[in-house]
């Protein structure tokens, strides 16, 4: 129902008047995307927020969802800003994803359901890289040309079967011949299949080990899953991330290197909800955590393709 002028007015008053406590961070407020000057009153949180909606080019249908959207924005930053506070290895900072609660954010961009993946069987193949010794002490996919670039998801969360997907539909179009646009749209099948990279199957990493997981990581990218439900990952902006997370698989990632920064060993991860989320689209996750799974349960469903000459 349209608000009548009064009430236009009334809730304007609201949005100018309501309140906002919290104390400035000690982190760089350039990455973060706010500063301690903005969190001192009311009008320039609303500066704040008009700023945010103009970078990321945000449009509401109503006033009643923008102000919806501003109460929630102010929410997020107030949980931002104290865990700024706090975090030393980590910080969140205002992405895309700032006007969004976190179980709306979860509803889009978790997709994984655990559930309805494969169950693995183990005894029924070796491990490839069991004897693999000359483990190097960092691996980085990125600079030798093999990661392709940071995508946006959007809705789109079911990452599973992915592999069994490629191999049935005879292999996939390099992404310069066939680039994802993140739209509906319907599959042109029939493309030319001489240009397809095909893979003859998948190979599962043994699971909780995360030395395993190192070895056939030394030797390519791998698929891996994740627990991303925690609200931490949603603003996550950078650092390595040894923050709160259990090991309940929802989201499917690409682990694409590994290596240490200030004595932390870590893993990193491309992720998918893209570029402008993390560290250009990835997120270094701490690893040798002293638990079998692994950070946020990373070493619990590793796999990697596999191609026959």
């Amino acid at each position: 129902m349209a608000l009548s002028s009064f009430s236009k007015l009334f809730f304007l008053a609201i949005f100018m008047l309501c309140s906002f406590i919290t104390l400035a961070s000690a982190c760089d407020f350039s990455i973060v995307g706010y500063s301690p000057d903005d969190l001192t009153c009311i009008n320039k949180l609303i500066n704040l927020f008009e700023s945010w909606i103009d970078k990321h080019g945000k449009k509401y249908k109503s006033l009643e969802e923008k102000l919806h959207r501003f109460e929630i924005f102010k929410d997020n930053l107030k949980h931002i800003d104290e865990k700024n506070k706090v975090n030393s290895n980590y910080w969140l900072g205002l992405n895309e994803f700032a006007d969004l609660s976190h179980e709306e954010f979860k509803k889009i961009y978790l997709g994984l359901k655990a559930d309805r993946l494969p169950q693995r069987d183990e005894s029924l193949q070796e491990f490839k890289y069991r004897d693999f010794e000359s483990l190097p002490k960092s691996v980085d996919w990125r600079k030798k040309g093999v990661v392709s670039r940071i995508k946006n998801q959007g809705s789109c969360g079911l990452m599973d079967y992915a592999f069994t997907y490629i191999v049935s539909k005879g292999g996939l179009h390099k992404e310069e011949d066939y680039p994802y646009l993140m739209e509906e749209g319907t599959c042109e099948e029939n493309k030319d299949e001489a240009e397809r990279v095909t893979i003859s199957g998948y190979h599962d990493v043994p699971a909780n080990d995360e030395q395993s997981l190192l070895k056939a990581h030394a030797n390519q990218p791998l698929s891996v899953a994740i627990e991303a439900s925690g609200r931490d990952f949603q603003f996550y902006s950078g650092g390595v991330f040894d923050g709160h997370c259990g090991s309940e698989l929802d989201h499917g990632v690409a682990a694409v290197g590994y290596g240490s920064s200030k004595g932390l060993e870590y893993i990193i991860v491309k992720n998918s909800w893209g570029p402008k989320w993390g560290e250009k689209g990835f997120i270094r996750m701490k690893r040798n955590t002293g638990k079998p799974s692994g950070m946020c349960g990373i070493n619990k469903m590793a796999s990697f393709p596999t191609k026959t000459k």
